[in-house]
């Protein structure tokens, strides 16, 4: 059994949260998959952006929460950006066809995967974002699982 690695990174600017993004996506492989969870506001959709940026990506990107899923392929490798919020039932997931995504040769990012946990496969890299506002209005503490 893998050894469980956890790694806690802290910013104290959107864009230190960014270039945390494109870090981890400069890195990232094909068929990787992150999870990302923090409440509303925290920052999540400044990570996703630095993320799509590490990979090569130039078209704007935003949270996918109505179409659940918004795919990119200008960059080094397809980029998979769910936002599963509105899923009622992890089922709702096969309607879309997740499966190409998880296990395709892109990038997946889902928002609030924690939603749908029984469907994230075992090597996901979880991303959890937390704010600690009497560390200043900008701090996020990021706790990366892998």
């Amino acid at each position: 059994m893998e050894q469980e690695q956890s790694m806690v990174v802290e910013t104290y600017s959107e864009a230190e949260t960014f270039a945390l993004g494109q870090t981890l996506a400069r890195e990232a492989r094909p068929g990787q998959i992150f999870a990302l969870v923090g409440d509303l506001g925290v920052g999540k959709t400044i990570l996703t952006k630095g993320m799509a940026a590490g990979l090569g990506i130039e078209e704007p990107v935003n949270s996918p929460t109505f179409t659940i899923l918004q795919v990119y392929e200008g960059g080094r490798l397809p980029f998979y950006h769910f936002d599963v919020y509105r899923i009622g039932d992890p089922e709702e997931m096969d309607e879309i066809g997740y499966e190409d995504c998880f296990y395709g040769s892109g990038v997946c990012l889902v928002e609030w995967a924690n939603l749908i946990e029984e469907l994230m496969p075992g090597d996901t890299v979880w991303i959890t974002v937390e704010k600690d506002l009497e560390r200043g209005f900008d701090y996020r503490r990021i706790t990366i699982k892998a």
